[in-house]
């Protein structure tokens, strides 16, 4: 562990906790995939699906586009 500069205490847990979400953010979401809903998937789903076309789309003819 650092040292701490002379004349400051050392921190407390929840002021560490504090100072790294002010700088790294929640880098967590507050629910996991299994616990949101079905339409939630579906949605994000259907997002994916269609950048998927998009993508498609953007390939040049002379790499082998099909369909």
């Amino acid at each position: 562990m650092s040292e701490q500069p002379s004349g400051r205490r050392p921190e407390s847990d929840w002021e560490r906790k504090r100072r790294l979400a002010e700088v790294f953010g929640d880098t967590l979401p507050e629910t996991t995939s299994d616990e949101r809903d079905d339409a939630d998937r579906a949605d994000r789903a259907g997002r994916e699906a269609g950048n998927d076309q998009w993508l498609r789309a953007q390939v040049p003819p002379h790499h082998g586009r099909t369909g």
